[in-house]
């Protein structure tokens, strides 16, 4: 069931008209349940008995890690001395800690088991198969690697205090919920919890804003991502005929589908979450207009910066513990970022070259509050300028592993980046049999797209202008209509569905 299609709206409505006019939380929670059972069996029907079992698993885990966080054996024996107790209390923490690396190791294993495992037998064996292209492979669950980053997440808060849920019910509905299950954002049990305790219906103001991130996202991605795309799966497809100019073209539109795609899906998300009460995280804030690698990374996928924050560089020791150290975890949070993404080389490259370009942004960060000279010349016009503009050639040049992550179309690239000829045929086929532009038209349409980026950017963020909510309510039409009449025929698939 695409998001942009005229089924999910009738199923949505359909889901909606049942919550809202059951009167009990427990009922409205069934529905949600049952409701995304229906979508992602419409996607990926067979893994359905394993998203429950491990949700399942997931709730025992966190009851059990959370059962007598204080032991009760003090209050049946009072006599018990404070060295017996304490050495109790020792004995119950290690438990605990147990059942925590429990489930972790359980999630990890079935992230990486879908994600590895298929190459891995490929290497190691020789296997008969009907597959088209002669691998032996699985295929992953759709959204595996965002259910199990919230069910690592679940875990250890409860291991850090918070209150495990027993209403079984209750955390599957989040778990699963088809808004954000299959691409996020990644949301926090306690978060979700603390809006279905105070569930009301949504006020004129709440809805006409489900109605306008629904309506948004799906211009994001049924007339932006999708156009986008045609021309970046022609170029990217045919590598030894593209020229540098159109490499380069091709890098800047993957970099900006990828941002329309997967930001239009998050809208769509939180639009539809907001319908029946709940606010999801967001997850971008205009990552393109970020200053450094470290400030790209508090605005790109903010949900995932967030989890390896929490999660993975602060357990690590974060920043506390030295320049070297805090260097060396900066690169083992974007490892683990590279390895979530996907199981080629090429995502291996793309997380690494990320955390060298945090490293540089941290020992640079270090020499600025050494010389004061440097630091008044990151604070000046040039010096922003050439801060954006070093960040954005090295985040969009990354995305060449993104697209491609086999290591020798990536590596192709880059050797044709520069003073490599286009194929004249090639040059007639893509621009002006397939999109009908010329490279020059379609450059500045890449431009005006990018300043069109920048001015919604400086009235949101800057002078923090926005419609209120009738405007949007009347746009809302408008931009269905526009996805109806301009989106290209057959649209793509969402982008992060494999991740």
């Amino acid at each position: 069931m695409n998001f942009i299609s005229i089924f999910y709206g009738l199923f949505l409505l359909s889901v909606l008209g049942i919550y809202w006019t059951l009167p009990e939380q427990k009922l409205r929670l069934w529905t949600l349940l049952i409701a995304s059972l229906i979508f992602y069996a419409s996607l990926n029907a067979q893994y359905i008995p394993l998203l429950l079992a491990l949700t399942f698993i997931n709730f025992r885990l966190g009851l059990e890690i959370s059962k007598n966080s204080s032991p009760s054996q003090r209050s049946q024996n009072s006599k018990i001395s404070n060295e017996e107790w304490l050495f109790v209390q020792a004995d119950w923490n290690l438990n605990r800690l147990k059942l925590l690396w429990l489930g972790i190791v359980l999630n990890v294993l079935l992230l990486l088991g879908f994600k590895y495992l298929p190459g891995i037998l490929k290497a190691v064996f020789t296997l008969p198969t009907t597959s088209p292209d002669g691998a032996f492979k699985f295929i992953a669950p759709l959204g595996i690697s965002f259910f199990t980053f919230e069910c690592i997440a679940y875990l250890i808060d409860v291991y850090r205090g918070a209150p495990a849920t027993n209403q079984f019910i209750k955390f599957a509905a989040y778990k699963l919920f088809f808004a954000k299950l299959i691409s996020g954002p990644i949301t926090r049990y306690h978060n979700l919890a603390t809006q279905i305790n105070t569930l009301q219906l949504p006020a004129a103001a709440q809805v006409s804003e489900g109605l306008w991130l629904i309506a948004r996202g799906a211009v994001k991605k049924g007339i932006l991502a999708d156009h986008l795309g045609i021309f970046v799966d022609l170029c990217f497809g045919n590598l030894q005929r593209a020229g540098s100019t159109d490499l380069w073209l091709a890098t800047f539109a993957y970099g900006l589908q990828l941002y329309f795609d997967f930001n239009g899906y998050v809208d769509i998300a939180r639009g539809s979450a907001m319908l029946f009460g709940f606010v999801l995280p967001e997850n971008f804030d205009f990552p393109y207009f970020s200053t450094s690698i470290a400030d790209f990374w508090r605005r790109w996928h903010m949900t995932l910066g967030d989890w390896l924050r929490n999660y993975v560089y602060f357990p690590l020791g974060g920043s506390r513990k030295g320049l070297t150290r805090t260097c060396g975890n900066l690169l083992i949070v974007m490892l683990i970022a590279g390895i979530w993404h996907g199981s080629t080389w090429g995502f291996i490259v793309w997380g690494t070259y990320h955390g060298i370009a945090l490293i540089i942004h941290r020992l640079t960060d270090a020499l600025s509050d050494r010389y004061e000279s440097l630091e008044h010349f990151w604070q000046k016009p040039l010096g922003i300028f050439s801060a954006w503009f070093l960040t954005q050639v090295m985040v969009f040049t990354s995305w060449i592993w993104f697209r491609l992550p086999n290591l020798q179309e990536s590596t192709l690239v880059f050797r044709h980046l520069w003073g490599y000829p286009g194929d004249v045929q090639f040059a007639q086929k893509v621009y002006v049999e397939a999109l009908n532009l010329s490279q020059s038209q379609l450059s500045g349409r890449l431009i005006f797209l990018a300043l069109l980026m920048a001015i919604v950017y400086g009235f949101k963020n800057r002078l923090k202008i926005e419609f209120n909510w009738p405007v949007k309510l009347v746009f809302v039409p408008l931009c269905f209509y526009a996805v109806w009449l301009l989106a290209p025929e057959g649209s793509l698939p969402y982008i992060y569905f494999d991740f």
